[in-house]
């Protein structure tokens, strides 16, 4: 299996960046409010701990099999960055399977940020043969369910940690 690189992406809006320790500062202060980890625990990362976990991240998976994607949004019509988006993707009994997530900060949330950038990247995933896409939503986090079943995800019955398993499979 080849490794999937994370390219630029295009959407309407948006430029999906490759993540890169240089974001982590501007970062830092799009996930500074403390709201936004309502539903995904902890705390927001001071600039040099974002930089340290994005320098992890950015240092790829060990294991060869797996690849770990992960951008920026930039919102082109304010020239900013809003916000993330990621996919761990590795092999699956039915080919490759991703698993999503996104989180857009709070002075962007409820512009449809969240759901362009997921559809986007399922349109990308699509086209380098992931078969199955998989998130992990908190029951109460409503705005997350809105955006997966915008990208076409379905809730199922399995849960993970507290989270509800959400599923679509990508068509050719």
């Amino acid at each position: 299996m080849s490794t999937l690189i994370a390219r630029p992406l295009r959407t309407e809006r948006l430029d999906l960046l490759p993540l890169r320790v240089e974001h982590a500062e501007e970062m830092a202060l799009v996930l500074s409010d403390p709201d936004l980890h309502t539903y995904i625990g902890g705390t927001p990362d001071t600039p040099p701990a974002l930089r340290s976990r994005y320098e992890r991240m950015a240092a790829g998976s060990p294991d060869p099999a797996v690849s770990w994607l992960n951008w920026v949004l930039h919102l082109r019509a304010e020239s900013c960055l809003t916000g993330t988006v990621q996919a761990t993707v590795g092999p699956s009994d039915d080919g490759l399977t991703a698993e999503i997530a996104w989180v857009v900060g709070t002075p962007w949330q409820a512009r449809g940020i969240a759901r362009e950038a997921a559809c986007g990247l399922l349109r990308w995933l699509r086209d380098r043969s992931v078969r199955t896409v998989v998130a992990h939503i908190h029951p109460d986090h409503r705005a997350s369910e809105a955006v997966a079943t915008a990208a076409g995800l379905v809730p199922t019955d399995a849960w993970h940690e507290g989270e509800r398993r959400w599923q679509r499979t990508l068509g050719r």
